[in-house]
This record gives C-alpha cells, sequence and structure tokens, in this order.
C-alpha cells in the first residue's frame, strides 16, 4: 500500500513516539511505506526539524549500512517551566495538609496527565545517559517511575518492603530511615535485575535521603551503577542529607501546620538543565 507523505510523516511520528532511543533503520520505514529511502530522510529531516522546534525532543542519525534514526525526549525549557510552576501550585494548596504535618500527593500521582509530563521532564533530562533500568520503591513511586522509564525505552525495577512468594528468590538488605533513624528492610526479587546494569532511581517524595541510600547499597548486590536519582518533591528543611546529587521538580520549602500554610518552589531541575 502506497502511502501519501502526509500519511507517512503522521505515522512516522508516532511510532517514533512510541519507540524511544530505540535505532530504526531506515529499510523499516520503507518497506512500512513501500518509498524509497532518499524519501524517507527528507520525511525524517521535516520531523527531526518539527521535534526541535516544538521542543519535543531531537532524532539522531545513525549513520553507516545498519544505521538509522533513534528519537530522544528533549523537553524545552519554555514547556517545562510552566508545568513545574502549575505543579507547584497545586501542591502549594493548603487542603493537601494532613496530620503530622504530611502532605497527599495521591491525586497528583494518579493523574496520568500530571505524571506523563513530569515523566517526560525526568527522561529529558537523562535522555544522554546510558542506563538499563529505572528502580523504584512500592509503592507511590511507582507511577511516575514508569513514566519515566518509557520515555527512556527500559524496564521498571520496584523494590519492595517485604517479599512476594510470585516473586521468587529475592536479596535482602537493611537500611536507615534519613528522617525517622530507624533500622528497616528492603527486598528486590534476584530475577529482576541483570548484574552491571546502570540504574536511574526514581521516587515521588524525598527527605533525608535515607530511602534512596537504601536502594543504591541494593545496587551493589546486583553488582549494578547508579546513573543517576530523580524526585518529584524534596523537602528542602532537612539539616542532613544523605544524597548529594539528585534531580528534584519541585522543593518543599515550609509547612506551617498551624496557619495552614505550604510553601512550594521549582526544584533544582533547571539549575542542572541541560535541554
Amino acid at each position: 500500500m502506497k502511502f501519501r507523505r502526509s500519511e507517512r510523516l503522521i505515522d512516522m511520528t508516532n511510532y517514533l513516539l512510541d519507540h524511544p532511543r530505540q535505532l530504526v533503520p531506515l529499510t523499516f520505514f520503507a518497506d512500512r511505506y513501500d518509498s524509497a529511502k532518499s524519501s524517507i530522510s527528507e520525511d525524517l529531516a521535516i520531523v527531526k526539524e518539527t521535534f526541535e522546534q516544538r521542543g519535543i525532543g531531537t532524532l539522531q542519525t545513525v549513520p553507516g549500512a545498519a544505521g538509522g534514526v533513534k528519537f530522544f525526549v528533549k523537553v524545552s525549557r519554555e514547556k517545562a517551566e510552566p508545568f513545574v510552576n502549575e505543579l507547584c501550585q497545586l501542591i502549594a494548596n493548603p487542603e493537601r495538609l494532613l496530620p503530622g504535618g504530611y502532605l497527599y500527593l495521591t491525586d497528583i500521582l494518579g493523574d496520568p496527565q500530571i505524571v506523563q509530563k513530569a515523566g517526560r521532564i525526568i527522561a529529558s533530562a537523562y535522555a544522554d545517559t546510558k542506563i538499563d533500568v529505572v528502580m523504584t520503591v512500592a509503592t507511590k513511586g511507582i507511577p511516575l517511575a514508569y513514566a519515566v522509564a518509557s520515555q527512556l525505552n527500559v524496564p521498571v525495577v520496584i523494590v519492595r518492603r517485604d517479599s512476594k512468594v510470585t516473586e521468587g528468590p529475592t536479596v535482602s538488605i537493611n537500611y536507615v530511615s534519613g528522617s525517622a533513624k530507624r533500622i528497616q528492610t528492603m527486598v528486590l526479587s534476584k530475577k529482576s535485575m541483570r548484574q552491571d546494569s546502570r540504574v536511574l532511581i526514581v521516587d515521588d517524595f524525598m527527605k533525608a535521603g535515607g530511602t534512596v541510600m537504601g536502594m543504591i547499597s541494593m545496587l551493589e548486590e546486583f553488582n549494578s551503577q547508579l546513573a543517576g536519582i530523580a524526585v518529584l518533591v524534596e523537602d528542602e528543611k532537612i539539616q542532613e542529607r544523605l544524597v548529594d546529587e539528585y534531580l528534584s521538580l519541585v522543593q518543599l520549602a515550609d509547612v506551617d501546620v498551624k496557619e495552614k500554610k505550604i510553601s512550594v518552589q521549582a526544584g533544582n531541575y533547571f539549575n542542572i538543565w541541560r535541554g
């Protein structure tokens, strides 16, 4: 079946967005649309220009007989800033205050639109980084981890507080909770991650970073390396942070339970932004 250029561009764009960081040979598109490689190259040039102009991402050309193109998500600063500002406003709503000074974030983490946008922005910062796995801890960070992983085209590994019989043999470690200073346990199935993986840790909320440090310790049990740490919200008022290098979209500056006031600002994302 012969495709018109407009049809090729639409289908090609959709395919590339669905397969980020995957090498797609020109012959694949040529066969798919029954078109010459020269026409496909022209189409890809249009897609690349549009992606970059709209702040969606970019196409990387891989030369050679076995070459092709790869799509990398790249969210522009102009696209990211309004979303982060909107997220700050949502979190600053005093109705989110719970007894003990905790914040209710479940509705945000359950909103597909918000989570997908946050995932794209985080993935954009690591688009050029070699990553094999996204790791998170059950349960609230799972939606965000999957959103990031879908843009990086890698699997998700979920660390749990207790073992599940359906996961087979597990690796168990003890770690110190950064805020409560309590000894806690986390487990991970031995089958869930290959040795020597490069891992991006993603979580929804970080206080002192004890849980993140626990996951870093877990990586050692798999002879794997830390590729980065990204969180949706960080608590800025922590005096002793266990983690130094990380990316955050939102900083929780202050929570005044008595006055029912939540002070929120943009995280460090734009300070280390590489878009």
